[in-house]
């Protein structure tokens, strides 16, 4: 990579897993978005990279109505309110695992 050029960090949707358990957590929708970030952020951070430089979120959820206003709540506290990460939250059917949100993101990796 060429010095200060930038690249992407693409990744794939992550889950509510402990990691330390590698079992997906049971709690209310502000608990699963706030392990799911962590996870996110773990794989960011081993990249060289951080949640302050993702530029877009795709958020998949189980039910959009009854869990977008505390996955929001949560989500807002991870990403600085001046300049956001470009975002996508969607309705499915049903994620892995029985999880009730997925989040997948690209990030700039910056050398």
């Amino acid at each position: 990579m060429v010095e200060g050029s930038r690249s992407l960090v693409f990744v794939s949707g992550q889950l509510p897993i402990d990691p330390k358990t590698g079992n997906l957590i049971q709690r209310d929708i502000a608990a699963l978005t706030k392990q799911t970030l962590d996870n996110i952020e773990a794989i960011l951070l081993a990249s060289s990279s951080s949640l302050h430089n993702v530029v877009r979120t795709e958020v998949f959820l189980v039910d959009l109505k009854a869990d977008f206003q505390g996955m929001n709540e949560e989500y807002a506290k991870r990403f600085n309110p001046e300049s956001p990460p470009a975002r996508q939250t969607i309705q499915v059917a049903a994620l892995p695992k029985g999880s009730l949100i997925e989040i997948s993101c690209i990030a700039l990796l910056i050398s």
